[in-house]
């Protein structure tokens, strides 16, 4: 699944490739959150993870459909 993540004051967006589920990777965030840890905790496919200050939480988008692996330059 491709989640893109914003972050406060930050033009560019995160792009990470996971393999939890959306509701998995909804409760993991939401309890980061609620936990006030200060830090949400990702981890890749790759193994590599990816901490996000939790205050400068802007948005996150997962796409799930058969669209999410587009490949090429032609129209969407």
């Amino acid at each position: 699944m491709e989640v893109r993540i914003g972050v406060v004051y930050t033009p560019k967006e995160i792009l990470l490739e996971v393999d939890s589920s959306p509701d998995d990777l909804v409760k993991v965030i939401n309890s980061a959150i609620k936990a006030d840890d200060g830090m949400i905790w990702l981890t890749d496919t790759d193994g590599r993870k990816i901490g996000i200050p939790s205050e400068r939480l802007a948005y996150i988008e997962m796409e799930t459909g058969p669209d999410s692996k587009r490949v090429g330059f032609g129209p969407a």
